[in-house]
């Protein structure tokens, strides 16, 4: 395995918790990596590993998230994450690189991308775009609002199976044991703000307007990747995506839902090297 460092930084009054992995090939570009909503960087572990081949692999926990600190309840906006990446790239000197948004992260790198900023390389959407499916968006909320304490990592686990028994099932384990922290009591709960959880989440997305009006205003290589069954993105608004964006492509990975780099991890990965 690929040496990892995990780093603490502080950005904007936050202090922020990122993964860097130290590429195999010498004077490797830098790939940039964005968790989705109820994620964290750990959940790159496995598919930064094997970019670091190729790439010094930076995996951020965005605020709230992981084990970067909490912000204020009303403080978790699309545009804030966009200044928190903003100052990210800056204070690590970023140059040329390759950014990569799964969901709530891709919305983070859409709106990124769409100030066309001159350090940005090439860009990877993972199943979102501006306009969202209904369906997708009450399924989320659903699952962030039941109980979220369990007794044991197991307990935690047989849930997340129940959810979803699409991934592979160790890379499932890894990722539900990573997404956990103890409590007070010696239970365990998800690891990011209680605050983002419930129905009453203050936090602001970017428009859909403003959204289609940042994917025409890319300027670099763009793949949009979509899980066959995603609940949130349709082939129709994906369509629309490459359609609009341009000098980009479409990737459908067969069988997956909407979190494709857990439910089909070989065929994400394919379909990211591929691309770039």
């Amino acid at each position: 395995m690929t040496e990892v460092i995990d780093e603490l930084i502080e950005l904007r009054g936050l202090r922020f918790h990122y993964r860097d992995w130290t590429s195999q090939q010498v004077n490797a570009p830098d790939l940039v990596l964005l968790h989705g909503y109820t994620g964290h960087c750990r959940s790159w572990d496995a598919f930064a590993n094997v970019m670091s081949k190729q790439y010094r692999v930076l995996a951020l926990d965005q605020r709230g998230h992981g084990e970067t600190e909490w912000a204020p309840a009303d403080q978790y906006g699309t545009m804030e994450m966009v200044a928190d990446l903003d100052a990210f790239v800056s204070a690590l000197r970023l140059e040329r690189f390759v950014l990569l948004g799964l969901s709530m992260g891709g919305m983070v790198a859409i709106a990124y991308a769409g100030a066309r900023p001159v350090q940005l390389a090439r860009l990877v959407i993972v199943d979102i775009a501006p306009e969202i499916a209904a369906e997708g968006i009450q399924n989320i909320q659903q699952s962030v609002a039941r109980s979220d304490v369990f007794d044991t990592v197991e307990d935690a686990f047989r849930r997340a199976r129940a959810d979803n028994p699409v991934p592979p099932e160790g890379h499932h384990y890894d990722r539900v044991r990573a997404s956990l922290m103890r409590t007070d009591e010696g239970k365990w709960t998800y690891r990011y703000d209680r605050a983002l959880r419930g129905p009453g989440s203050q936090r602001l997305r970017l428009a859909v307007d403003e959204g289609w009006d940042a994917v025409a205003s890319f300027n670099v290589p763009t793949l949009l990747i979509r899980g066959e069954h995603s609940p949130l993105l349709s082939r129709d608004v994906a369509d629309k995506f490459v359609s609009i964006a341009k000098n980009s492509q479409l990737v459908e990975v067969p069988g997956s839902g909407h979190p494709v780099p857990l439910d089909k991890p070989e065929g994400f990965l394919d379909a990211v090297q591929t691309f770039l």
